[in-house]
């Protein structure tokens, strides 16, 4: 017959045990559903080579596109599931118009996994003068996260169909909210819930005929709606609201 302290090592090797299984069967969940993510199509890959006035680069975790004699940067975190760099397009369209864009990759494509990826990014271009922050669905709640926390490093947010779940009311922070009418993934509830979240003068601008996907280039999106608009054009129209909100359209 075995005595207490044999029953009682027994049970704290069997509880070790289980305890092993769990956290590797709650990895391997967390790897299938991470393993399958959205990836950056040709237009975007196309999208990342240097040209004359804009030149790509790749600095650790992030690609950034820089346009000759920027003051204005923009750090942008990608959609949950979402590879950084399907939004080349829409960085480099930025560059074009003279803002600097940094795309952040993030750990298993998931922004939640490194909310502050961006505290290392501004002293890396001491050119920039005025920084923005934002991001994409998932993205764009971290990125309204982070600059909740780190309020004076920013000149503004920009969310695209995505909303702050932190308090930015008192922040002083412009923002600027932008989601397609046929968006199909953006939870309305949520985005109307959590509206007053932002500071009373936020703009909100509703891209007609544009769609969820539509601000990256990575295809159609599980439960997207159906655009009206190709993805070019809508990254065309994003693109001329944000150099409005950011103060760089060119003349």
């Amino acid at each position: 017959m075995m005595d207490e302290k044999t029953v009682d090592e027994m049970k704290k090797h069997k509880g070790l045990k289980l305890g092993v299984v769990a956290v590797l069967l709650l990895c391997g969940v967390c790897w299938v559903y991470a393993a399958g993510y959205y990836h950056a199509d040709d237009i975007a890959v196309a999208a990342m080579s240097s040209a004359t006035d804009v030149t790509v680069e790749q600095k650790g975790n992030a690609i950034a596109f820089i346009p000759e004699d920027a003051e204005t940067g923009l750090i942008f975190y990608p959609g949950g599931k979402v590879e950084y760099a399907a939004y080349a397009p829409l960085m480099r369209a930025l560059a074009d118009n003279g803002v600097l864009g940094v795309l952040v990759r993030m750990p298993l494509n998931l922004a939640v996994l490194d909310v502050n990826a961006a505290n290392s990014i501004p002293e890396q271009y001491p050119q920039i003068k005025h920084w923005y922050i934002g991001g994409h669905s998932l993205g764009g709640s971290m990125a309204a996260s982070h600059a909740a926390k780190y309020t004076s490093t920013y000149d503004g947010l920009v969310l695209l169909a995505s909303y702050s779940t932190a308090d930015l009311r008192a922040s002083g922070l412009p923002v600027i909210s932008i989601f397609g009418s046929e968006d199909g993934v953006l939870n309305m509830e949520k985005y109307a819930e959590y509206r007053r979240n932002l500071p009373a003068a936020f703009e909100e601008r509703i891209i007609e005929g544009g769609c969820h996907a539509g601000f990256g280039s990575y295809g159609t999106q599980d439960g997207d709606g159906v655009p009206t608009m190709t993805g070019e054009e809508q990254i065309i129209e994003t693109v001329r609201l944000l150099t409005a909100f950011l103060g760089t359209t060119k003349e």
